[in-house]
C-alpha cells in the first residue's frame, strides 16, 4: 500500500472531507497541518507544482490534487487502484 500524505490547515471544509474520505475507504494518512510551523505552506506549494490550495494530497511522490480530485478518483473506481 502507498504511503498518504495530506497538508491541510485549520478550520477547513475540504480538508474534513478529504479525511472522512480517505477513513471511509480504510486508508491510513499523515497529515501535515500547514499553520503549525512557518515553511510548510512554501514545502506544500513546491510539491504540488504551485497549487496553493489545501488540502493537497500525496499518493508516495504522486500528487492527487485537493479534495475534488480524491473525491472523483473514489466515484470513478480508480482510488482503489491507485493505492495498490
Amino acid at each position: 500500500m502507498k504511503n498518504i500524505l495530506m497538508y491541510t490547515g485549520p478550520r477547513c471544509n475540504f480538508c474534513d472531507a478529504a479525511k472522512r474520505l480517505l477513513t471511509r475507504n480504510n486508508l491510513t494518512y499523515k497529515e501535515i497541518d500547514i499553520s503549525i510551523e512557518d515553511g510548510l505552506r512554501e514545502e506544500m506549494i513546491k510539491k504540488a507544482n504551485g497549487r496553493r490550495t489545501i488540502p493537497q494530497i500525496f499518493f508516495d511522490d504522486n500528487h492527487v490534487g485537493g479534495y475534488e480530485e480524491l473525491r472523483v478518483l473514489e466515484k470513478s473506481g480508480e482510488l482503489k487502484d491507485l493505492i495498490k
